[in-house]
């Protein structure tokens, strides 16, 4: 019988969809510590992301913040030799592949949050696990209950409601944000086997290094220096925010189970919501607030189910 990976899936924006291996010895307080960092830190980021795009073109957002990101784990690299000792590529065309689905998430999900308002795109952005659930069965064999069936199709429901074909003007925004949700599922279930073999430090360069070289073509016709001190505010912040989510994901899901992280994760549509509101004037409508009960409801619950059935296994 096909196991369930022991790997959590990291939903939302930036090269963050890593597969993380779990620590020895569980800690949830400590987890939850981690995972409070990160909401705060995936909240200002996006709206980081929402500031650069006020004045660039959001494909060389992205540059900036995967070329600075890699200069500086480069930089790191050089003068810290120890840190050189965790960098291995056991199998370098799955970094390329997964490094390439990060990139082109990254893409869509920055282009999102510049287009559409952010609670709307944050909600999207929660479709991920459900993704994740669906390429696990059809890749790995995973067997997946009627359950988690129900609570998939709830989800793609949510998705619907928020969406609304048919009824008003379908942002292209909105595809996008299924798109990178999707791409960022493919870069985890692709690559289970990663993160023990070469460990997280390892794929998180390797797909910061490709999401710059993805950027780089993308971006060059688009080129541009940002002249207002905002704008090199917001990037700055951009940069350090998105290492200091990543570092706190890996850590939250080391020490922590993701149906306990999950309600406090779901805090950064909550902050995000109040950032749209009081910095860009945006209220999220009533399909959002409704897509959005449905979609936090079945992830939470296929959080739950998976660590249940986890659990089950492990007595077994």
């Amino acid at each position: 019988m096909p196991q369930s990976s022991q790997n959590s899936f990291i939903p939302g924006p930036g090269p963050t969809a890593l597969p993380v291996p779990p620590a020895p010895e569980r800690d949830n307080m400590r987890g939850l510590i981690w995972m409070a960092v990160s909401v705060a830190g995936s909240a200002i980021m996006t709206v980081a992301v929402r500031g650069v795009a006020l004045e660039l073109d959001s494909r060389l957002a992205v540059l900036y913040r995967s070329g600075i990101t890699t200069l500086l784990i480069i930089a790191a690299l050089i003068l810290i030799s120890p840190l050189r000792r965790h960098l291995r590529f056991s199998s370098p065309w799955q970094h390329v592949v997964r490094g390439g689905f990060v990139g082109v998430a990254t893409q869509l999900g920055f282009y999102t949050i510049a287009t559409i308002p952010l609670a709307t795109a944050t909600v999207l952005f929660f479709t991920a696990p459900i993704f994740a659930t669906i390429l696990g069965m059809l890749l790995h064999g995973e067997n997946i209950g009627p359950r988690r069936i129900a609570a998939i199709c709830a989800g793609f429901l949510g998705a619907l409601v928020v969406l609304r074909p048919g009824f008003g003007a379908l942002e292209f925004g909105m595809l996008t944000a299924i798109g990178s949700s999707l791409c960022f599922a493919s870069a985890l279930t692709m690559s289970r086997n990663l993160a023990q073999a070469d460990g997280p430090f390892s794929t998180y360069f390797s797909s910061v290094v490709a999401t710059a070289l993805i950027s780089l073509p993308l971006a060059v016709p688009h080129w541009d220096v940002p002249e207002a001190p905002l704008t090199w505010l917001a990037v700055t912040v951009l940069v350090t925010t998105g290492m200091i989510r990543g570092g706190a994901d890996i850590q939250a899901y080391r020490h922590a189970e993701a149906s306990i992280l999950a309600p406090l994760a779901y805090m950064r549509l909550v902050l995000i919501g109040i950032a749209g509101y009081f910095l860009f004037a945006e209220t999220p409508d009533a399909a959002t607030l409704a897509g959005a009960a449905i979609i936090v409801s079945s992830t939470f619950y296929i959080a739950r189910r998976e660590a249940a059935l986890r659990k089950a296994e492990r007595k077994n």
